[in-house]
């Protein structure tokens, strides 16, 4: 009868080690089937069981932000939208408030970045501008760059793609391709692959136009601008969802925050290709100013 308490006994003390053991490797397997990659993993093996049960009961989206930095985020969420007929195609990011500092602005420039692995204009271009930046539209010349998921077609006698400029050619006067000030060029970005992508006409030239003649605006009010342009991709689609445009000037009476859809009244796009379908029952309107 003793050996069997003693028994008994042992057993119960072992039963809680067992159980917590068994618990923590269900929460390691089920983290690792929702998708958690390995420095998740990492992270999760540094904290408390209960701290990991308490990121177990959050949705897939709450774990992701606590282990991201909140633009990556931001920038990633923006190219799961998917746009909606009729709706606006000009959706405010942050409140419409810019994310970038007025203190940052140091030097004429613009920090142009560097294409990626499929020839994509996927990163923010960053214009550091001042009114010498006002450019003579007079002096453009042809486009002959060719943006990833180029392919112009025509409606009702109109092209629906442009090459669109994430830093407009009217913003940067002298600005060399290598992003840095030349006083010796007479005109604003031109053919730069780096400032490129394939943008519908629609969002090019009665959306963003709308944002850079505020930038121009404060330019020529004698302000300084920082402005930033980055075309959103989903995956490793070759056609951008989207643009996002945030500016601030010095005197933050120019603040703004964007995302604009990259979409064309009457025609539904592949984004994997940049092809495209006649739809006329797809509407978008135009913004009033």
């Amino acid at each position: 009868m003793k050996e069997d308490k003693m028994s008994k006994r042992k057993k119960q003390r072992k039963t809680p080690q067992i159980t917590a053991s068994l618990a923590a490797l269900l929460i390691l397997a089920v983290i690792w089937l929702v998708g958690g990659t390995d420095s998740l993993l990492k992270s999760f093996a540094a904290q408390p069981l209960q701290t990991v049960n308490q990121l177990l009961q959050q949705s897939p989206k709450q774990q992701q932000s606590s282990q991201q930095p909140a633009e990556k985020l931001q920038q990633s969420n923006l190219a799961q939208l998917t746009y909606v007929s009729g709706k606006s195609a000009v959706v405010e990011v942050n409140g419409g408030k810019s994310t970038l500092k007025s203190s940052d602005w140091q030097t004429n420039q613009v920090e142009y970045h560097n294409l990626d692995s499929l020839n994509r204009t996927s990163g923010a271009n960053v214009a550091y501008l001042e009114p010498r930046n006002l450019a003579n539209d007079s002096l453009r010349v042809r486009q002959y760059v060719q943006p990833t998921g180029w392919h112009q077609k025509f409606l009702n006698r109109e092209p629906i793609v442009n090459r669109g400029h994430l830093i407009a050619y009217s913003l940067s006067k002298g600005i060399a391709q290598n992003g840095s000030y030349d006083p010796t060029l007479p005109s604003g970005d031109q053919n730069n692959p780096k400032n490129l992508f394939t943008q519908t006409a629609f969002a090019n030239q009665k959306l963003q136009t709308i944002y850079e003649a505020k930038v121009r605006e404060a330019l020529r009010s004698g302000q300084k601008v920082i402005y930033a342009a980055q075309a959103i991709f989903r995956s490793n689609e070759l056609m951008a969802r989207g643009v996002r445009l945030q500016a601030i000037s010095l005197d933050g009476s120019l603040n703004f925050n964007v995302y604009i859809y990259n979409v064309q009244p009457g025609v539904e796009f592949d984004y994997a290709t940049g092809r495209s379908t006649i739809n006329r029952q797809l509407q978008v309107p135009e913004p009033t100013r």
